[in-house]
């Protein structure tokens, strides 16, 4: 895609917008009062705001690869801090997704000097690999969401601020655009 493509795409967007509510851009400039914290992966198919739809301002939207809850990571949690404590927003939601490129590498081992830190991270989230572990990716990719939300529920910023403010877990479905909703009882708020 050419830059000239991105730029004729953007006037579309205006034009749309505009046609619809001629002050929206105005409005948005008055700041941000969103209802959901979105916690995806950085995978360019799984653009939150894209696959639900939800006009801007309506996620605080922070990605990494394998849609990672670290305790370690500075940007994460200034993300989640900023989220419940300055946007007050009402649900968080951590966003996996099927054919999850991170979650592969960690799980066959990928050693690439760049990426092997964070592999490691999300390595420590998935089942323990052994012979008899038959799960597929996309069980995988499940499993590393669910390790995600029992994160949140521990990490030292959600227990200080966030007491009611509940965690959903999504599944997204690359094959067919499907969002699957996933729960667990131990992280029901």
């Amino acid at each position: 895609m050419e830059l000239f493509e991105l730029t004729k795409n953007n006037e579309e967007f205006i034009r749309k917008i505009k046609e619809t509510d001629p002050d929206y851009f105005q409005k948005l400039k008055e700041g941000q009062t969103p209802e959901f914290f979105v916690i995806a992966c950085s995978d360019s198919r799984v653009s939150p705001s894209v696959v639900t739809q939800l006009p801007l301002g309506a996620m605080f939207i922070h990605r990494n690869i394998g849609n990672q809850v670290n305790l370690n990571d500075e940007s994460f949690t200034a993300s989640l801090y900023y989220a419940l404590v300055h946007l007050k927003v009402k649900k968080i939601v951590i966003k996996g997704h099927t054919d999850c490129g991170g979650v592969k590498a960690a799980w066959k081992g990928v050693e690439d000097l760049e990426l092997s830190g964070w592999l490691n991270k999300i390595r420590k989230n998935l089942p323990f690999k052994d012979e008899n572990c038959k799960l597929t990716l996309d069980e995988l990719a499940k499993e590393n969401l669910i390790s995600q939300m029992k994160n949140l529920k521990t990490h030292p910023v959600y227990e200080k601020y966030g007491q009611n403010v509940e965690i959903l877990g999504a599944l997204f479905h690359v094959e067919s655009g499907v969002l699957e909703w996933v729960n667990t009882p131990e992280v029901s708020p």
